[in-house]
């Protein structure tokens, strides 16, 4: 480990930095999204590190990296909301299990399509060697190359030709391999079998060979974490995936897979195959190496907490609500797009999202406003066929660690918030590393 902080934390940057600046990194090309934002203050540099966990190198430094943990404080000032700053760590900071909290989510098959902007992954930067506790990504590169081997099953596999060899007997069949045919057969008389190489057509060709390899990394990398093979969305969609390739082989060779060229008319393959080469890479095409493996390479990324938090609410809201009708995701447009709105059992109101636990103690003035800004948009009024004017309750739910709920509950009117009107809070379970 080079240097490590934790996510919500200004911390001073003791890297060398002589002479260096420091530009800030941003998630996915957003200049409004910063993973990590660097300033100078009183001759130091410091880092500012928001809703983001991952790995990254130093920006315009080399050989330097930093990793950013799951970390939250559960200490908040019950008056003012303001984060205490003068903690015991080992007490006061409770670390998010966020595969554990992201498989929770994939429970609900609709938080399977919502998963593009949940984390970005820098292929072409040099990798950093992570414990396998730090690597997070490993299992989020294998959900992302799952659900495009998915739509490729959804919509048939490719049927190629493909070079084969066999021992036919009594026949000839395209080029007769005379080496193989004189080793084989005729040294141990078996004078009517001739050793052919030719062409067939069908689904075994060169990249549904390097996809079902891939699968088979997949299998055998989730036994090795507890109860990762169980999870419903890598059971699912296994079951899925695999009758397609009941008749695809997994003998494929390193150099079939190095110098494999992309058919520009199958665009679909294209990035499945490279997560497939990734996947393989990672474990030096050597299925034995998975279980041991304490170090692994993985490329810098980073994953948005909010973003997570967001789609485990929405598991939540789609299980308490599950005619999608009812409870819509990402209501509105880009200018003003909404987590959720609920129009059932007598609730009619605009929920948000927020990856906030000071919530448990306060609220945040901002958020209030903007959720009370949402339920004033007119699409919003006609959605429920309000009249003008009409006040439309808001809610907001955060992460509580310590007295969250585990479901969404039947009364989501309990916890006003008491200096606005229509304006409540609720506090849900995430789970953490000690549960």
């Amino acid at each position: 480990m080079k240097f490590l902080y934790r996510e919500h934390i200004k911390s001073v940057v003791k890297a060398p930095l002589e002479g260096k600046s420091l530009s800030d990194i941003v998630f996915l090309n957003s200049t409004e999204a910063k993973c990590a934002r660097f300033y100078q203050e009183s001759g130091l540099f410091h880092v500012e590190c928001s809703y983001y966990v991952g790995a990254d190198w130093f920006p315009h430094l080399e050989n330097e990296w930093f990793y950013v943990e799951s970390k939250l404080n559960t200490r908040f000032d019950p008056t003012t909301g303001v984060e205490i700053k003068h903690i015991d760590e080992s007490k006061d900071l409770v670390e998010v299990d966020v595969l554990n909290m992201l498989f929770q989510a994939l429970q609900e098959p609709e938080v399977r399509d919502h998963t593009q902007e949940l984390f970005e992954i820098k292929f072409d930067s040099p990798w950093i060697p992570l414990n396998r506790k730090q690597d997070l990504i490993s299992p989020l590169i294998m959900i992302q190359f799952m659900n495009l081997v998915k739509d490729i099953v959804r919509k048939g596999l490719k049927k190629s030709y493909y070079k084969v060899e066999k021992n036919l007997y009594a026949k000839v069949k395209g080029k007769v391999l005379v080496g193989q045919t004189i080793k084989h057969n005729l040294v141990k008389n078996k004078n009517l079998n001739t050793y052919c190489q030719y062409e067939e057509f069908g689904v075994n060709g060169i990249e549904n060979r390097i996809l079902k390899k891939a699968l088979v990394y997949i299998r055998r990398y989730m036994t090795t974490f507890k109860g990762l093979s169980q999870e419903p969305f890598f059971q699912e969609t296994f079951n899925y995936i695999q009758p397609a390739f009941q008749d695809v082989s997994e003998e494929v060779g390193l150099n079939d897979i190095k110098h494999l060229k992309f058919n520009p008319f199958y665009k679909n393959y294209e990035k499945a195959i490279e997560l497939a080469k990734l996947i393989l890479q990672r474990f030096s095409y050597n299925l034995n190496t998975i279980q041991d493996q304490d170090t692994i390479l993985t490329p810098p990324f980073w994953i948005d907490m909010s973003k997570l938090f967001e789609l485990y609410v929405l598991g939540k809201l789609r299980n308490r609500f599950p005619i999608k009708s009812q409870m819509l995701y990402q209501f509105g447009d880009r200018a003003n797009s909404l987590d959720f709105i609920l129009n059932s059992d007598g609730y009619q109101m605009v929920i948000d999202a927020k990856y906030k636990s000071k919530y448990s103690h306060h609220f945040v003035t901002e958020d209030i406003r903007q959720v009370s800004g949402y339920a004033r948009l007119k699409k919003v009024h006609n959605h429920f066929g309000f009249d003008e004017g009409t006040l439309i309750d808001c809610l907001i739910i955060y992460p509580d660690m310590e007295n969250g709920f585990e479901k969404i509950p039947d009364n989501l009117h309990q916890f006003p918030v008491n200096d606005y009107f229509g304006t409540y809070k609720l506090g849900i379970w995430i789970p953490t590393m000690m549960t």
